[in-house]
């Protein structure tokens, strides 16, 4: 009897470690969808930020207005949006490290667990000798 008491224990066991091993491999491919994402969406305001100083840049032009120099709206432009994309990439960041260690808490909860399975299965398997 003992013998099947151990044995559905460290099955158990061996369940709760597979389930926080397989949490945690999917919260780093969320990690990592997210990282895509993030650099996706950086190259699309990058693009947007270059169409807008072009078209800055020639409607400046078509319209002779004199004072500002197109290099320097450019440049006001360009540093406005390094702000913004500097914020935009640490708030990323942040979530991936995120994602990342809610996996390993994950895992780290699996193999508290399958212990736990394991002394608990111990203790009954020895209790029913």
């Amino acid at each position: 009897m003992w013998q099947l008491i151990a044995l559905a224990g460290a099955a158990q066991a061996y369940g709760q470690y597979q389930t926080g091993k397989a949490q945690e491999a999917q919260m780093k491919r969320q990690a990592e969808q997210e990282r895509l994402r993030a650099q996706t969406e950086e190259l699309a305001r990058r693009e947007e930020l270059n169409q807008a100083i072009a078209a800055n840049q020639v409607a400046m032009a078509m319209s002779g207005i004199s004072g500002a120099t197109p290099q320097s709206v450019s440049l006001e432009s360009a540093r406005q949006t390094t702000t913004s994309e500097a914020a935009i990439s640490l708030s990323e960041k942040l979530k991936q490290r995120q994602l990342i260690r809610e996996g390993k808490a994950a895992a780290y909860a699996g193999r508290i667990g399958a212990v736990g399975t394991l002394l608990k299965a111990g203790a009954d398997a020895s209790a029913s000798t």
